[in-house]
């Protein structure tokens, strides 16, 4: 499993889709979830970068080692068949999510794959039970949705799947917001 978590992270890493130590993802396993250390590198994941923990809230002190997004994982997990999450910090879907309620794919690919897009905003976006309850009923329909400023959430059956979705958006949000330069509206 550390493998899948090193290769996709060093790909969110070189994509751009986060920052030194930006972003978070996790992985399902019945009833417990491997998840990323708080304040990993993404694109340079070592063994003790992937902490194992319970997949529902109880007193686990190796919680304190995960990332602070493990509130959302976990209501997101209790809402989706999900397998695998994925957190980035796309830059041009942030910059979408900060003048959209919904991104609206004009791309082919993105369209196919991804319909459209909910954002939701919760009050402290980073770690909070209100975006875990947010995300979770999006993503209960959908692949990916974007909490505002703060990014997209992915799910999917592996890791590499909710990466595809988290690029595919990304890809989209910048096909539109090159379209807003060029045909500004009025």
């Amino acid at each position: 499993m550390h493998e899948e978590f090193a290769r996709i992270g060093r790909d969110l890493w070189l994509s751009g889709a986060v920052s030194s130590h930006g972003g978070n993802m996790s992985v399902r396993d019945g009833d417990r979830l491997f998840i990323t250390r708080t304040g990993s590198m993404l694109g340079h994941l070592g063994e003790d970068d992937v902490v194992e923990t319970a997949l529902a809230e109880c007193d686990d002190p190796r919680d304190e080692r995960c990332s602070v997004e493990l509130v959302v994982h976990r209501a997101i997990y209790a809402a989706t068949g999900a397998h695998a999450i994925v957190h980035a910090h796309t830059v041009h879907t942030i910059v979408r999510s900060m003048i959209e309620d919904r991104i609206v794919p004009v791309d082919s690919e993105s369209l196919l794959r991804l319909q459209d897009v909910p954002v939701v905003t919760a009050a402290k976006s980073i770690g909070s039970p209100e975006a875990g309850a947010l995300l979770a009923d999006a993503l209960r329909d959908r692949r990916v949705a974007v909490l505002r400023s703060h990014g997209p959430f992915a799910i999917g059956s592996s890791l590499e799947d909710a990466f595809q979705a988290i690029s595919c958006l990304e890809a989209s949000c910048q096909v539109l917001n090159l379209l807003a330069q060029v045909r500004p509206s009025s």
